[in-house]
């Protein structure tokens, strides 16, 4: 009775006479999305490194970023569902730079820093000053050296030697061994070489990237169709798994999210859900499908002895289940939208296909991606703590 009764509020919210405030779960994953910081010295190569990564041009860039501290911009990538920060920070060729201010920024959502050294500049004292402070406060947890203008230099011999410097000088300052890349800007075509290396390692810092970067030779129609989609969903995603992680946000519910996100799906095929549509897209979908909802009427546990999904999600957190299910209901719903919008008729076989699928594809990103905001939350519920033990003791 109570699944029907959360059924039929998910269908409310797909053709809504009023749209769902879902403001505060956008606000609190824009607040805290995946971020690289990337420091190194004006003209190192860190806008250019950024314009590689998310395929904008050098105009779109320039326009992108805001001020984000008094030495630093941010870029939100896309600019309109954003998925993923960058922080470029401008101030180090200047007099007595403290990047405090920066690493606040950065604190509890970036996942790696990358440095940029310039092969053909031996003198670093600016960075070196920089990741000093960076590495005594302790927050930032990886770190990644990207070499570049290597070519600029003579013999191999002389390039070699040019990065071994700047990455000792890395390393001494860091406390041990530093990962890096090389990654050279070809004049003639203006690309970037070592950019598949630079993606794959920056894939392993941080999952979400990788759905930027993993293509297919061979799709199909309805999947190329998704791939122009899949930005929109996955924001929907993160936005679902905020949305359950933060109790200060906890009253945006999860069926608010996911039905807006069908509304909208809806729209982008030309076609408006109707009830009848509504039941068949769900009938296709399974037991996977019926995870979700489970965990969101509260009986959690019973996750962890589903087939399949028990084992692969068992300890996972209510946030990252959302985001998982959420992602994977709009990808679902993409292949179901775009049949019915051609008069084709999808099997149950083929739906619940590309439902686990994209399930199993975005886990790792969900679970590192909630993980941190659980983290979070525990820091906030900590630190409240504290300053109410602290008024107590103050009082007494």
């Amino acid at each position: 009775m109570a699944m029907n009764s959360f059924f039929k509020k998910v269908f409310s919210y797909m053709n809504p006479s009023v749209n769902p405030n879902i403001e505060p779960a956008f606000t609190e994953w824009q607040q805290h999305l995946p971020t690289l910081w990337l420091l190194g010295k004006t003209g190192a190569g860190k806008s250019t490194l950024i314009q590689a990564l998310t395929g904008n041009s050098a105009v779109e860039i320039g326009n992108g970023f805001k001020p984000c501290t008094q030495t630093a911009h941010s870029y939100h990538y896309p600019a309109d569902n954003p998925l993923l920060c960058f922080l470029d920070t401008r101030g180090l060729s200047e007099a007595d730079y403290d990047p405090h201010e920066d690493i606040q920024a950065c604190k509890d959502r970036s996942h790696a820093l990358i440095v940029v050294l310039k092969a053909e500049e031996p003198e670093q004292s600016d960075v070196l000053n920089a990741l000093k402070q960076i590495k005594k406060s302790g927050d930032i947890k990886h770190f990644l050296i990207v070499h570049t203008a290597i070519s600029s230099l003579g013999s191999h011999t002389e390039q070699q030697q040019a990065i071994l410097h700047n990455q000792t000088q890395i390393e001494h300052v860091l406390g041990g061994i530093v990962q890096s890349i090389q990654a050279d800007f070809s004049p003639e075509t203006g690309d970037v070489i070592g950019l598949d290396t630079l993606k794959t390692t920056l894939a392993e810092m941080l999952p979400i990237l990788s759905l930027f970067t993993n293509t297919k030779a061979h799709i199909s129609r309805e999947e190329g169709n998704f791939n122009k989609l899949k930005t929109e969903v996955l924001w929907y995603a993160g936005t679902a798994g905020a949305s359950d992680a933060i109790p200060a946000v906890g009253f945006v519910s999860v069926p608010a999210i996911q039905g807006k996100m069908l509304h909208s799906l809806g729209n982008q095929y030309g076609i408006e859900w109707t009830k009848q549509d509504f039941i068949e897209f769900i009938g296709t979908l399974g037991t996977g499908f019926m995870v979700q909802y489970l965990s969101k009427l509260g009986i959690r546990q019973l996750v962890k002895f589903i087939p399949a999904y028990g084992q692969t999600i068992g300890s996972a957190t209510a946030a990252a289940m959302s985001f998982s299910s959420t992602y994977a209901i709009g990808r679902a719903a993409c292949k179901y939208l775009y049949h019915k919008s051609k008069d084709e008729s999808v099997t149950k076989e083929e739906m619940k296909a590309v439902f686990e699928q994209a399930f199993e594809s975005i886990k790792n990103v969900a679970e590192t991606e909630m993980h941190k905001t659980d983290t979070l939350e525990k820091r906030q519920s900590k630190h409240t703590s504290d300053m109410k033990s602290e008024l107590k003791q103050g009082k007494r």
